[in-house]
């Protein structure tokens, strides 16, 4: 990697911390977090950056060392030191050009977490409220923050649908592979006959929308208030605390009735229709991205998938990169951090490629 560029990574971190550190005082608000964030989203590379320019000046040292030393100790030592060093210097371009690639911008976010049982019925609401339970003990191993916007289940302990609202530093990047139909093959506990029935859930990660990400008029919204059903006894169901929000472009519908506050509620609904509005519109300009909702959920049908995981077999099947994982207990659990990164590094590869092959 050239060494100019190195220095550029190395001399904008640099000027970005003399700004936030050295004019604080005249800053506004927006324009310190503005550099803030974008400091926090540059610092890994200008890590590894100044490791990688410290590595170069010791292969330089040693080089110059190498060229004029006489003496048979110190050119061993030269050498050695020169190995160690371009072996440092392979390993952190290898790194800081993955950290480099270009990313989403979108990455960085907080996302929405939607999940729906598609195909079979009372298994499917059942793999629901698995799938619901592993993202939610994953967010917890990420250190991020769950919230459950809205959440409906059926009388034998499974999803009519969920939404979380993830919130965390790159919460987005590391989720938004999950979207798509999920497809479960297991023997029902209801099963008499021992024979594996296949079931589909759908799931959607959607971005957090900013207000300057999407613009919506009110005249566009119908809002509508229902008596929200809840375990608080006969009086919960007399308040018109549930909002449904119908974005009339879109035909967009949210119905939250989460909370025992009607205003509480709006404004949830206008949170997930402003996500939900916005990854419609991803879709659009990037529809060729199996990443993006519309692409991957379809209509849930056993035959639409991008993962499998077949109890039978303790087999956890990625259908996107071909590859398979056992131990579905464990991911489950919460365990999701191998088939996440996996995908992540499939996401990378592609597009160093794409680089190289617009560089030929």
């Amino acid at each position: 990697m050239d060494r100019s560029k190195i220095d550029q990574i190395i001399d904008h971190f640099e000027l970005l911390k003399k700004r936030l550190f050295d004019d604080a005082a005249t800053l506004s608000h927006e324009e310190y977090a503005t550099i803030s964030k974008e400091m926090s989203r540059r610092q890994k590379a200008y890590d590894l950056a100044t490791s990688y320019a410290d590595a170069l000046d010791r292969i330089t040292e040693a080089t110059e060392i190498i060229e004029i030393e006489s003496d048979t100790d110190m050119l061993e030592l030269a050498r050695e030191q020169l190995s160690t060093a371009k072996s440092e210097r392979d390993d952190l371009e290898e790194k800081l050009t993955i950290e480099l690639l270009p990313r989403d911008p979108n990455d960085g976010k907080d996302a929405y977490l939607e999940i729906r049982p598609a195909a079979g019925g009372d298994e499917s609401a059942l793999f629901a409220a698995e799938l619901l339970r592993m993202y939610l003990m994953y967010a917890q191993t990420l250190g991020r923050k769950t919230e459950i916007i809205d959440q409906q289940d059926n009388d034998i302990g499974g999803l009519k649908f969920v939404v979380v609202k993830i919130a965390g530093d790159d919460v987005y990047s590391r989720m938004k592979f999950e979207s798509g139909v999920h497809r479960v093959q297991r023997i029902p506990e209801t099963e008499s006959q021992w024979r594996v029935h296949t079931s589909t859930v759908t799931v959607a990660i959607m971005p957090e929308a900013e207000d300057v990400d999407v613009q919506i008029d009110d005249k566009d919204i119908q809002m509508d208030t229902f008596a929200a059903s809840s375990a608080g006894g006969q009086n919960a169901n007399k308040n018109q605390t549930g909002v449904r929000l119908h974005h009339v472009p879109t035909g967009i519908i949210v119905t939250i009735a989460d909370s025992k506050s009607q205003l509480q509620n709006k404004e949830k609904a206008h949170q997930v229709l402003r996500a939900k509005i916005y990854q419609e519109e991803l879709a659009k300009v990037q529809a060729q991205e199996q990443a993006l909702r519309g692409d991957q959920i379809g209509s849930g049908d056993r035959s639409e998938k991008i993962r499998t995981y077949n109890f039978p077999q303790d087999r956890i099947t990625d259908h996107r990169i071909k590859q398979s994982w056992s131990n579905i207990p464990g991911v489950l659990a919460g365990a999701v951090a191998p088939i996440t990164e996996a995908l992540l590094i499939d996401e990378q590869t592609r597009l160093m490629q794409s680089i190289d092959g617009s560089k030929s």
